[in-house]
């Protein structure tokens, strides 16, 4: 098997890149990016015969094909902005094709991949993607499911990348249409910094205020619990809370419009100048606590008993104090997300999906169950736990 690895040397998906070093089949391991430096860079550090690096440019779309043709699948681990164009490529090579991000930009390409008899799994790393598998596991032991609330902290440095800077500006836009729950059969837009809920976390995290996010869980699982009847589901997320303060206040001052001003004879977003900014401070590159944590609450009906009772998920992975090789700082963070999207490269490339007559563009729910993710995390120490509880409510 060979895998291409489109944006490799990228802080997260290097981490995934490692992974399957470390874990994998795949006889050949390919660090494609626009950086060949840093890929070759990593590729050198991997000592593996396996790995080669090369460069590649996405918005190149004929020259990107030809290097992806013959590769059975692409990981690819490119920004939010850049996944249509990628996912474009993939699909014309026809390879499978994975990413971390699960937006939407990758539908246009779902009938290349039918053509190609070639699935693309858009969105999985930790949220989503594990979140989706956590949610199943609970759904799966519910004769009746009403309600799903998805909950996770992401702590890491604001701008440690362009890619994370990008993120933040594009999860709280004002206008962004992703931004919704699902409601009693309707998906509702709402605000940022909408229904805010205390959620407590394990530790060293603990209880934080979480808002509503623009996260591919909100759809895929209202999808797929439909038939149990599903309610309501919300998706939650944090990030240190400085980090926090910082974005709510850019909201209210307007600046996350990203509106454009006139700074000399140049016309930028306001957004676009603080991103940058960010990204090249000290302060963006730093935060006192690093890792990931998920909280996933569902509840229903019990298949078992027939009684009202609710579903607790969380995980937990190594501390990032240094008392781990591998997991200090930042790598506690960055690894969190990057290995699910190495063990989900590895299982569809090697035909390991529930969904074995499916092609096209699929969800994590679609592709996989739980118990094999969750087995193939375990092996890395990163561990979920589940707790059940009986309530006593009026149906």
């Amino acid at each position: 098997m060979k895998v291409f690895c489109l944006g490799g040397a990228g802080r997260i998906c290097m981490e995934a890149v490692r992974d399957l070093v470390e874990y994998s089949a795949f006889e050949i391991i390919t660090i494609g990016d626009f950086n060949l430096e840093a890929a070759e860079q990593l590729a050198a550090s991997l000592d593996d015969p396996r790995v080669n690096a090369v460069q590649v440019n996405v918005h190149n779309h004929a020259a990107t094909v030809e290097q992806l043709r013959g590769y059975d699948i692409v990981m690819d681990g490119t920004t939010i902005t850049l996944n249509g164009l990628s996912t474009a490529c993939i699909a014309e090579a026809g390879c499978h094709g994975i990413n971390l991000n699960g937006f939407g930009e990758e539908d246009a390409s779902h009938d290349f991949f039918v053509q190609n008899g070639k699935v693309c799994l858009p969105g999985f790393g930790m949220t989503p993607g594990v979140t989706q598998m956590m949610a199943m596991h609970a759904a799966n032991q519910l004769s009746e499911v009403h309600e799903v609330r998805v909950s996770h902290g992401s702590y890491r440095p604001i701008a440690f990348s362009k890619s994370i800077a990008e993120t933040t500006v594009y999860e709280y836009d004002p206008e962004l249409p992703g931004r919704v729950v699902y409601e009693k059969g309707q998906f509702i837009q709402v605000e940022p910094f909408a229904r805010p809920r205390e959620i407590e976390l394990p530790e060293p995290y603990g209880k934080s205020i979480q808002y509503i996010i623009p996260h591919a869980e909100t759809r895929t699982l209202a999808k797929s619990l439909e038939s149990k009847g599903v309610q309501l589901v919300e998706v939650r997320g944090t990030w240190p809370q400085p980090n926090m303060r910082l974005v709510h206040a850019l909201f209210e001052y307007g600046f996350l419009r990203n509106d454009r001003i006139k700074i000399g004879d140049r016309q930028v977003g306001i957004m676009d100048a603080v991103g940058q900014y960010l990204f090249e401070s000290r302060e963006g590159h730093e935060t006192e606590l690093y890792g990931y944590s998920l909280h996933i609450e569902v509840t229903g009906i019990s298949a078992q008993t027939g009684e009202a009772c609710r579903h607790t998920l969380t995980h937990t992975h190594p501390a990032s104090d240094g008392s781990v090789e591998g997991w200090e700082q930042l790598r506690a963070y960055t690894r969190n997300v990057g290995i699910p999207l190495a063990i989900a490269t590895e299982l569809i490339a090697s035909g390991q999906m529930i969904c074995k007559d499916r092609t096209g563009i699929l969800s994590p729910e679609e592709a996989f169950e739980p118990s094999v993710i969750f087995e193939q995390l375990s092996r890395r120490g990163i561990f979920v736990h589940e707790k059940i509880e009986s309530l006593q409510e009026v149906r």
